[in-house]
């Protein structure tokens, strides 16, 4: 079985974002970037799923920057077999991503596509759910457990309640919670390997996909800053304080 890892590159999720003067977005320059936290937990499983014989290959997809070529390079290093690289300057929003994949899906036919629930610059936690749709595959998201049994895939997810398993038909699509595992870190040797191991270049009209924006950033800043708190003596005054600011 093949196993489709999409990642993401991201700014470092160590890094404080910086919004730009004039508000139209976050300040990428001079910016550490790497692969979006979810996505390195897809592929650790990915990786995970071959060292058991259940995968034969893995490969690892992005859509952006040619810089992206530095985190597929990070997937090859875990342990990913190969990387395509889908090169756009643009701003690709989900359903654009979703789309690409699906072509690129078509032409792999993997078994099993599994990538992060979201990414954490955008929070959209979209794209798998449209890839699934677009495919016409079932789905199991947030994933926290996933095991192979025969033609099928049990997945352990999180909802509101608690977990709940669902079995899905393969081929299908996985996305990773948090709790699914801990990626491992590359080694050395690795890292070297990885610089040999191939990395196919495309773009989105290799795939017939229209990557321009469908939406329109207006503004975009800081949080407001919380304003300090106050200490009250005793219960009257605490009723009698949120009576004046209009609470009870």
């Amino acid at each position: 079985m093949k196993i489709l890892v999409p990642v993401k590159r991201v700014i470092d999720y160590n890094v404080k974002p910086r919004i730009k003067a004039d508000g139209t977005g976050v300040d990428l320059a001079n910016v550490k970037m790497s692969m979006n936290p979810f996505d390195e937990i897809a592929v650790e499983e990915a990786i995970r799923l071959k060292e058991k014989g259940v995968a034969s290959e893995v490969v690892a997809v992005s859509v952006g920057p040619a810089k992206a070529q530095e985190t597929l390079r990070t997937a090859l290093a875990m342990g990913a077999d190969r990387a395509i690289l889908v090169q756009t300057d643009d701003a690709v929003e989900p359903l654009a991503v979703a789309k690409i994949l699906k072509s690129i899906a078509d032409e792999e036919q993997p078994g099993l596509v599994i990538l992060g629930k979201q990414a954490i610059d955008d929070d959209c936690n979209q794209t798998g759910q449209m890839l699934a749709a677009l495919m016409g595959r079932p789905q199991g998201t947030f994933a926290s457990e996933v095991a192979c049994e025969d033609e099928h895939l049990l997945v352990t997810r999180e909802v509101d309640g608690g977990f709940e398993s669902v079995r899905l038909a393969l081929p299908a699509v996985v996305t990773t919670d948090l709790r699914l595992n801990e990626p491992r870190y590359a080694s050395l040797p690795n890292i070297m390997k990885a610089k040999s191991k191939p990395l196919a270049t495309k773009s989105p009209t290799d795939y017939g996909v229209d990557t321009a924006p469908r939406l329109k950033t207006v503004k975009v800043s800081e949080p407001a800053v919380r304003q300090a708190g106050i200490k009250v003596p005793d219960v009257d005054a605490l009723v009698a304080k949120l009576k004046e600011l209009g609470v009870a």
